[in-house]
């Protein structure tokens, strides 16, 4: 048996090896020709696996060791006989911390404090919901815009209650949920978490924008096309903030909506350690369901100690100021968005060299509460 792997997905090599023929290639290297007698491929997003690529191969299973599944034609790999799997969720809390963080660091460039904003998500699914329970547990207010969530609550109110998968959802009722209209004119920030798809596709468009409230800041870390960006340049004088990660025509991203963004990153919001190592633990376990390898289904990885937590809350200082030094101790966001800006050309250089953050531990995570509980002193 043959795999074909990209050689960009971390933590991979080694597991494969005693049970199957491995290749490693750049995503760029990964053509029909190459994959034509695998029998299994393993993919980032730069992969594009549709019948082009696929047809009169080999292939019969594919597992992209990431949370889309817009680069692969899923219809036509299931007409095909093609198994596809992704790694749905993998790198969540990594994504969490590039918002929360990108949040603040904005405020903090204006001199102010986010303290009582009201965060708007759209899209509550393994990224939006775990942000909107962070950002409640540290005091913004959330509205929620999910139409299928909220229709799956609607139809069962206890599906939630039932269904273990994915963040708690066991609190939530169809009044949590908000239409898009209320949100962006409600909100101070709005957060995209959507999936790419037909629907969502130019979803943020000159009606999206022009009905943000005045002032609002504005974070895509879901997909580059789900924002009109020529739309999105038309209203930036209206918005006190873009944070943008992921773009349009990647690598070769809009510098002209670069220029205009209070940060700018090349597509790394989830980029951290555990992330990684989640997403090749599921490539690899779906692999070894698939083909009934056990000791490839049951494989751990485990994640490498963290770092000592040195910060240490000032009593002398509000809540909020202590919340923003201890998310800053943790992740300088300035620094990745002054790397892209000073060198767009070379995206795909930085994005594929970049160093993977720690996530926020439990102990972080209760030291959040400490600080807005003033319980630290």
């Amino acid at each position: 048996m043959k795999v074909t792997a990209d050689s960009d997905i971390p933590f991979l090599k080694g597991l494969i090896e005693p049970f199957a023929e491995i290749e490693y290639l750049k995503g760029s290297e990964i053509t029909r020709e190459r994959i034509m007698g695998s029998d299994a491929l393993f993919i980032r997003t730069r992969t594009k696996c549709n019948s082009e690529l696929l047809q009169g191969s080999n292939v019969r299973f594919i597992a992209s060791a990431t949370i889309g599944s817009d680069h692969v034609d899923v219809e036509w790999c299931k007409e095909a006989g093609i198994h596809f799997s992704n790694a749905s969720g993998c790198n969540a809390w990594g994504v969490v911390q590039y918002v929360i963080t990108s949040i603040f660091y904005v405020f903090d460039k204006r001199g102010e404090s986010p303290e009582g904003k009201t965060l708007g998500v759209v899209g509550a699914g393994n990224v939006g919901e775990r942000l909107a329970s962070l950002a409640e547990r540290v005091g913004f207010k959330v509205l929620r815009c999910d139409p299928p969530l909220k229709s799956l609550i609607q139809n069962d109110p206890g599906y939630f209650a039932n269904n273990i998968e994915g963040p708690d959802r066991s609190h939530l009722s169809e009044r949590d949920f908000y239409p898009l209209s209320y949100l962006l004119e409600h909100s101070d920030i709005v957060s995209v978490h959507v999936p790419l798809t037909a629907m969502t596709w130019d979803m943020a468009d000159d009606r999206f924008f022009s009905a943000m409230k005045s002032g609002a800041m504005f974070i895509n870390s879901s997909r580059g096309e789900v924002v009109n960006e020529k739309a999105l340049i038309k209203y930036s004088g209206a918005l006190s903030g873009i944070v943008i990660d992921v773009w349009r025509n990647e690598p070769d991203i809009n510098t002209e909506l670069m220029k205009i963004t209070d940060i700018a990153t090349p597509h790394i919001a989830g980029y951290s350690i555990e992330g990684k190592i989640n997403a090749t633990r599921m490539t690899v376990n779906s692999f070894g369901d698939y083909f009934k390898i056990r000791e490839l289904s049951d494989l751990i990885i485990d994640y490498p100690p963290g770092r000592e937590l040195l910060f240490k809350p000032s009593s002398d200082s509000e809540p909020f100021v202590n919340l923003s030094n201890l998310i800053f101790s943790l992740y300088d966001i300035g620094e990745d968005s002054k790397i892209l800006k000073e060198s767009p050309d070379i995206f795909e250089t930085i994005r594929n060299g970049y160093s993977y953050r720690e996530e926020y531990s439990e102990e972080v995570k209760g030291m959040f509460d400490s600080i807005i509980k003033n319980e630290y002193v």
